[in-house]
C-alpha cells in the first residue's frame, strides 16, 4: 500500500501524500559487502541489556543458537483482494498518481481460499512462520466479524475457519488498522465524509494525537478480530500510519493489545530496515517496571527487506534474486544470516497470488528453498511475537555468578533460550532448578543439534539450551 516507513535511525520516510513514493518503490536491495564468514549466534553484551544484566563471560544468542527467519505479509485478509478495491479509494484521494490509474477492473475481486490453503499447508510443510494480516473492514467492503457483501454468510465463516485452523498454529494474526483505507469514525463506525490525506489511515493521523486517541482506534480493529475467534498480540501500521506521532504509537500498541488480549509482551510491525549496516534485532521500547516488579514495554519488530514481490496491487514481476539467489551466495536475506542478525522478509498478499498467476508466490518458493539448501543448520523460522519475546528476555534477564554456577532471575518465560559460557569445562552435566523442579541437560555432538535441555561442549566454551522460566531460577555447574 502506500506509504511511509521506517528507516535504521528510527526516523520515519515521507508519507506517500508527501513524497510520491510508497515503501516498495523507496527500497533498494543491498546485497553487496556481504561478511565472508557464517555468523552463527550473535551475542548480547551486559551493558546492552534494559533491565537485565550478564555475568563476565556470559553470552545470550539467538534461540535454539540459531538465527531468526521470518515472512511478513501485509494487506491479506478473508477473501477480499486489496488490491483490486483499494486502488479507486486511493485514486479519489490523489487523482494524479499513475500508480492509481492502472486497470484495477481487470483485476480479480477475490483471493480465494484455495489459494490461502495452498500457501498455508506449504508453508507449513518447510517450516516457515511470520506475520499474516486480516485486515477487520477491508476497504470498506465489509465487517468480517458481521457480513462482507460479495460472499455468502457461509464463505465467510468458511475463510475465518481456515485462517484460524491453518495460519494461526504458524502466523501471528495482526489488524492491518481498520480499513487500510478510509478513517472510521468511531462514533459511527463510518469512514468520514471528506476524501484526503487526513481522512486516509495510510497517512493518519495529520495532527498531534494522544497514546490514548491512537489506542482507542487500534483497540476498535482489535475486538473486530476478537469477534472473529483469532487471536491478536500485535498490530501492524498501514503505509504511513502514525508517522507524525511514532512514540505515542508504540505505547498505543502497548495500551490496545494489552487491554483487549492481555497480552504480555505486546508488538508492532511498522518498519523496513534494508540498508547495508541496518540492524534488524526486534527494538524494546516504553519499557518500566513498577515496584511490585511487573514489567511493561511494547516490541517493535522490524522487516529487514523491501517487497520485491509482485507488489501490493500485485500486477509486477518479482525478483527473487533480490532476498537469495538460487544458490542463496548473495541477496538482502544472504547478507543478513551472515551477519548474524535476524531476516524478516516482506511481502504484500496480492504480490503473492499476482492476480491468479501465482507468480509472486512461486518466487517465494524458490527462495525459501535456497535459503534451506544453505542455511537450514544455522536459521530457525519464527513468528514476530516468538522474536519479540526472546528479545525481550534477552534484554531483560539477569545472569548473575553464584557458588558452582548462576542465579537467573527472568521476567518472562522464554522457550529455547540459549547462553554461551566463555571458558568453561563440565566435569558433569548442569542442572536448572526452579521452584522445587530440576531439569538436567543432555550433551550434543553438533552445535547446530542444539534443543531445549541440551548443551554443546566447545574446546572453550560451553553452549547452553533451555526452555527459560519465569521468576528466580539457578543453574549448576560443575567445572572440570
Amino acid at each position: 500500500m502506500p506509504s511511509g516507513t521506517g528507516h535504521s535511525d528510527g526516523a520515519c520516510l515521507p508519507s506517500s501524500d508527501q513524497s510520491g513514493m510508497n515503501r516498495r518503490q523507496f527500497l533498494r536491495t543491498t546485497s553487496t559487502g556481504v561478511a565472508a564468514g557464517l555468523v552463527s549466534a550473535a551475542g548480547l553484551r551486559a551493558d546492552e541489556t534494559a533491565g537485565g544484566a550478564l555475568s563476565t563471560g556470559v553470552e545470550v544468542l539467538h534461540p535454539y543458537g540459531r538465527i531468526p527467519l521470518s515472512f511478513v505479509i501485509d494487506d491479506s485478509t478473508c477473501l477480499v483482494n486489496m488490491g483490486h478495491f483499494c486502488t479507486p479509494q486511493f485514486a479519489e484521494c490523489y487523482p494524479d498518481r499513475a500508480e492509481y490509474r492502472k486497470p484495477w477492473k481487470q483485476w480479480p475481486r477475490e483471493i480465494p481460499d484455495a489459494f490461502v490453503r495452498e500457501f498455508g499447508e506449504w508453508c507449513a510443510q518447510h517450516g516457515v512462520r511470520g506475520k499474516y494480516s486480516i485486515v477487520p473492514y477491508p476497504a470498506c467492503t465489509g465487517w468480517l466479524d458481521r457480513e462482507l457483501p460479495g460472499w455468502s454468510k457461509r464463505e465467510l465463516e468458511d475463510s475465518l475457519k481456515l485462517v484460524r485452523e491453518l495460519m494461526v498454529p504458524n502466523w501471528d494474526i495482526h489488524p492491518e488498522m481498520i480499513t487500510h483505507t478510509r478513517v472510521i469514525d468511531l462514533k459511527t463506525g463510518r469512514p468520514f465524509a471528506a476524501i484526503n490525506p487526513a481522512t486516509m489511515e495510510n497517512s493518519y493521523p495529520q495532527q498531534t494525537m494522544s497514546a490514548d486517541q491512537l489506542a482507542e482506534y487500534l483497540a476498535y480493529a482489535l475486538r473486530i478480530l476478537k469477534n472473529c475467534g483469532l487471536p491478536c498480540e500485535g498490530v501492524t501500521t498501514p503505509g504511513g500510519f502514525g508517522n507524525r506521532v511514532k512514540s505515542e504509537l508504540s505505547l498505543a500498541v502497548q495500551q490496545a493489545v494489552t487491554d483487549v488480549f492481555a497480552v504480555e509482551i505486546p508488538h508492532y510491525f511498522k518498519y523496513v530496515k534494508a540498508e547495508a549496516g541496518d540492524l534488524t534485532d526486534p527494538v524494546m521500547e516504553n519499557y518500566s517496571r513498577s515496584a511490585d516488579g511487573h514489567v511493561s514495554l511494547t516490541m517493535n519488530v522490524p522487516a529487514g527487506t523491501g517487497d520485491w514481490f509482485g507488489g501490493w496491487q500485485g500486477d509486477t514481476a518479482s525478483d527473487p534474486d533480490r532476498y537469495a539467489t538460487e544458490d542463496a551466495s548473495a541477496g538482502r536475506m544472504v547478507e543478513l544470516i551472515q551477519r548474524g542478525q535476524p531476516a524478516v522478509m516482506l511481502c504484500h498478499w496480492p504480490g503473492m497470488y499476482s492476480n491468479g498467476t501465482r507468480e509472486g508466490f512461486r518466487s517465494f518458493q524458490r527462495i525459501v528453498t535456497s535459503l534451506q539448501q544453505r542455511f537450514s543448520e544455522q536459521t530457525r523460522w519464527m513468528k514476530l511475537s516468538e522474536m519479540a519475546r526472546y528479545q525481550a528476555a534477552r534484554q531483560l534477564t539477569t545472569v548473575a555468578s553464584a557458588d558452582g554456577g548462576f542465579r537467573i532471575s527472568a521476567p518472562f518465560s522464554c522457550p529455547g533460550f540459549t547462553i554461551r559460557i566463555s571458558s568453561a569445562r563440565l566435569s558433569m552435566l548442569p542442572v536448572l532448578r526452579h521452584k522445587g523442579d530440576t531439569a538436567a541437560f543432555r550433551a550434543v555432538p553438533q552445535f547446530s543439534q542444539l534443543s531445549a535441555g541440551t548443551l554443546f561442549q566447545a574446546d572453550d566454551s560451553v553452549t547452553l539450551c533451555f526452555d527459560l522460566p519465569v521468576g528466580e531460577s539457578t543453574l549448576t555447574l560443575a567445572r572440570a
